[in-house]
């Protein structure tokens, strides 16, 4: 007899295969379509208040796996927040100002059409461009599973955005932090703007390394009791030694001069010698502050240079006596400011290329002018002469444009900062942002000490850019004083105007029309400044407009948390604090958390030369986004995150003994009707204890963001001790049982507890695996939920656990006998078998069920296959062939007949 149609098999309309690419774009449709957000909010109104705030991604060209990696692990703290009861806030937004975008237009239509556009109709092809990339960008993440107000983002470019900026600046500029100076600032000659230090990166450069001699002038030589002696200077920037003002020396270092009469640092003079830049003996030495304030003459145009006396210059190279170019570098500006100099030479224009002050000033002869100053390197070496010690070529770290990735100089123009060491309301900006930074949690916490130090070693904050592109520094400048007018009544007046007609408007309507009606009468003696904001500031500006204008329903300010990668240190969350503790002297955010960058599976950096891009359309085509979404999970993201195929089949394999694990549960629960625990099994109780040690290690190690960990701990207990033990002694009893048995039933419930708030556990992660789950769960299990997002995390209730280690450790020596019993092909399934021992804590009933054989008793007939002892030799455990026979209904060897039915499966027919 066929005894098949008498067991109580699973029975799911679950699919085993997710066919995620095919099936994931349909429901997130649905979510859409019914705007699950809004649904999410509504069900933890009231509760307690989680708000992450987006860091706008910029709107031009498709989303990159980069982008995919920052929304995802922002889309899982969202949705951890939110299954554990949480009321959240997730307003998504784009930066939509700057360069990039101006680029693009620019290449569109061409450069010398842009530069006979008026200034607003840039701008309106700008907005148009940022526009269709907003949309673009916005259906590729919502492709990607990631819930939030996409109804209402944000926009920089919207009218009352750019309003806000403006009011944020305006608010600093009142505080009198809003300066405008001539000060060396990174310089895009290509682009012909200034950069902010987040807009630098490094790249490889070939450049000069020169050694050159500066005669002391009468005065110093008689100082120092010499007649002919000459300082020597190192530098990888000939083209800058026409600007030279001056020679720093550090002030507490002894300084040499040789017998061939050159002055270096004393600590430097052995490798001087060495690399043949100085030859002479060493015939003085003395202190640096006999020279201070005395003159050298620069040799390439006999102008005078002042020595001065400086803590930043190093002994780790060159020779101790620093080129100082006031114009071109920011340590020579300081330096030189300190001394009370006011006069600085820079003789370059915007594209890099020599300007007429070389004439005027005599820095340089006439043939200069209009010539790049990376060509002029050698025509400078050829006027040096003699006084060129020594030169040659290197390839060092050198900064660059992030966007046109073409070399970029140090250029003192006329710009507007924020001044980070200027007192107001009791101290500076840069110690009060370092205040707020103690108050913020960090994650990985080494972030804290990295925002720090760039905080505590930051230049003023260059603010200005000379774009089109970009909100406007509108403020008016008085004709005759050259003095910016901060005025409350203009302001106020300017900011209603930018929230109707947005930032156009400074450059559509005309002074006296930008004017209040009290101050009509100023107009003929101002003038507009015609700078645009860096858009940093723009960003750096979101929490203002966002979190505190009421216009999005973003939660609180500050936002609980702010999520991007690592090199935002120096970018967004940085300029969102020094934002905030400007206008409201506290940092923005509560904690910060940072990820690293995506690499290829050999670690090596993505690019399009090198091939090994992967893009998330084509993760989401080939395996589903839920395998993006497990890989961002299960991957540590606090270095760099390695990614490729051979790394994603790995995760889908996971997510695979995932799915079939939750297929397993609702198959087996099916025919449950109600949760009832009534004296469960001794192995549900240690599932149960199990589980909820587990459960709860994972949900804290969630709420610490460390969701890599907590997943390798959750795969490890579904693999190894709920499949591969609980639901595999439970078959037995599901099948084979009576339908209402208590033992079948006690299981159904335990499986069903485990089941419910496994659900909710993943859904942050797999978020649509889990809702399709809902869909096809029983009664039992969804109860009134409509989808997954009407489900909330409940802790487990204790469970004593009946099972200790002692019996764990038998049981995985039990089964290393039981592998190779069946490599030896002495037996091919566990239920063969029957152990005999004296262990009491074996001859319990359930043991043989857990152990997965047919019986456990003390005194068994037959062959001992194999056996150990435990508990200090005095317990033994032998292995032997059940002297049963195969029952044909369950397969246990517990029939007193071959063919006949064990007396369990024959009550279990008989009713």
């Amino acid at each position: 007899m066929d005894y098949k149609e008498t067991l109580l098999l699973p029975k799911t309309s679950f699919p085993m295969r997710g066919n995620l690419p095919q099936n994931e774009p349909k429901r997130y449709q649905k979510w859409f379509s019914q705007n699950v957000y809004e649904r999410m909010k509504e069900n933890r109104r009231g509760n307690d208040k989680f708000n992450l705030h987006d860091g706008p991604p910029y709107a031009n060209g498709h989303i990159h796996i980069g982008h995919a990696l920052n929304k995802v692990l922002k889309d899982i703290i969202n949705k951890y927040y939110y299954f554990q009861g949480f009321d959240i806030r997730y307003v998504p937004g784009w930066d939509c100002h700057g360069l990039p975008i101006e680029q693009q237009v620019e290449k569109k239509i061409g450069r010398e059409k842009k530069e006979t556009l008026p200034k607003t109709k840039i701008r309106e092809l700008c907005r148009e461009h940022a526009a269709k990339f907003i949309e673009i960008q916005k259906e590729e993440f919502k492709s990607l599973g990631i819930i939030g107000d996409w109804e209402n983002p944000y926009k920089t470019m919207d009218f009352e955005f750019e309003a806000d900026i403006y009011k944020a600046l305006s608010e600093i500029a009142k505080k009198g932090l809003l300066i405008e100076r001539s000060k060396p600032v990174f310089w895009c000659m290509h682009d012909k703007t200034a950069l902010a230090e987040a807009e630098v990166e490094y790249e490889d450069k070939e450049d000069y390394s020169i050694y050159v001699a500066f005669p002391l002038s009468k005065e110093a030589n008689k100082a120092l009791g010499t007649k002919s002696a000459k300082i020597i200077i190192w530098t990888t920037t000939p083209w800058t030694l026409p600007a030279n003002m001056g020679i720093a020396l550090n002030p507490e270092t002894p300084y040499v001069l040789t017998s061939d009469n050159f002055i270096v640092a004393k600590p430097l003079y052995e490798r001087l010698k060495e690399e043949g830049v100085v030859n002479g003996e060493i015939v003085k030495e003395f202190d640096p502050k006999e020279l201070e304030g005395l003159k050298a003459v620069n040799p390439l145009n006999n102008r005078l240079s002042v020595i001065l006396l400086g803590e930043h210059v190093t002994m780790d190279g060159g020779t101790g006596c620093v080129h100082t170019a006031p114009g071109h570098g920011e340590e020579d500006y300081r330096v030189w400011r300190a001394y009370g100099y006011e006069e600085i030479l820079q003789p370059v224009d915007d594209e890099g290329k020599y300007s007429p002050i070389i004439v005027k000033e005599g820095l340089l002869p006439e043939n200069f002018v209009g010539m790049h100053i990376f060509e002029a390197n050698e025509k400078i070496l050829e006027i040096l002469g003699e006084n060129l010690i020594k030169a040659s070529k290197f390839t060092h770290s050198y900064p660059h444009c992030w966007r046109c990735h073409n070399p970029v100089i140090f250029r003192a123009t006329k710009q507007f900062f924020i001044v980070m060491d200027k007192e107001y309301e009791g101290d500076t900006l840069r110690n009060k942002a370092l205040k707020e930074i103690q108050n913020v949690e960090f994650t990985p916490p080494s972030g804290k000490n990295r925002l720090s130090t760039m905080v505590s070693n930051r230049p003023d904050w260059c603010v200005s850019r000379q774009r089109d592109w970009g909100v406007p520094i509108a403020f008016f400048r008085d004709k005759t004083t050259g003095e910016l007018l901060i005025d409350d009544e203009i302001i106020e007046h300017i900011y209603n105007i930018f929230k109707v007609k947005g930032a156009d408007a400074w450059y559509d309507m005309s002074i006296e029309e930008l004017l209040p009606e009290s101050k009509k009468s100023l107009a003929p003696n101002l003038e507009k400044v015609n700078d645009i904001l860096d858009v940093w500031f723009d960003s750096g500006s979101t929490w203002f407009a966002v979190l505190k204008s009421g216009r999005y329903d973003a939660g609180e300010y500050p936002a609980s948390m702010y999520l991007e990668g690592s090199d935002q240190h120096r970018g967004w969350f940085q300029s969102s604090l020094l934002v905030s503790t400007a206008v409201e002297n506290r940092a923005p955010y509560k904690s910060i958390l940072t990820h690293g960058f995506t690499v290829d599976e050999k670690g090596e950096k993505m690019s399009k030369s090198k091939g090994n891009v992967v893009a998330p359309s084509e993760v989401a085509k080939k395996f589903g986004t839920e395998i993006l979404r497990l890989w961002v999970a299960t991957s540590d993201y606090s270095g760099d995150i390695k990614l490729g195929e051979n790394i994603l089949k790995q995760v889908a394999e996971q997510y695979r003994k995932i799915r079939n694990t939750i297929r397993f549960l609702l198959a087996n629960v099916n025919d449950l009707e109600e949760i009832k625990l009534d004296n469960p099994s001794m192995i549900d109780k240690w599932i149960l204890s199990r589980t909820k040690e587990v459960f709860d290690e994972v949900v804290y190690l969630f709420g610490k963001y460390d969701f890599s960990k907590a997943f390798n701990i959750l795969n490890n207990f579904i693999v190894t001790e709920l499949s591969a033990i609980y639901l595999d002694v439970c078959k037995d009893r599901l099948y084979c049982e009576p339908l209402n048995s208590p033992k079948r039933r006690n299981s159904q419930s335990t499986m069903a507890i485990i089941l419910k708030e496994m659900l909710p556990l993943l859904a942050p992660v797999l978020t649509y695996t889990m809702d399709e789950a809902v869909e096809h769960a029983p009664k039992v299990i969804k109860e009134d939920a409509r989808d997954i997002f009407d489900f909330i995390y409940t802790p487990l209730a204790a469970v004593e656990n009946p099972i200790d280690e002692d019996i764990l450790e038998i049981r995985r020596r039990f089964y290393e006998i039981v592998d190779k019993l069946k490599k030896e092909k002495v037996i091919k399934d566990t239920l063969e078998l029957a152990i005999e021992t004296n262990y009491d804590k074996l001859l319990v009933d359930e043991m043989a069920e857990f152990f997965n054989v047919s019986m456990i008793c003390d005194n068994i007939e037959g062959e001992t296959l194999d056996e150990f002892h435990v508990g200090d030799e005095q317990f033994v455990v032998k292995v032997k062939k059940s002297p049963l026979h195969k029952c044909p209904r369950c397969w246990r060897y517990l029939s007193k007949e071959e063919n006949e039915l064990c007396e369990r499966c024959q009550k279990a027919l008989n009713g």
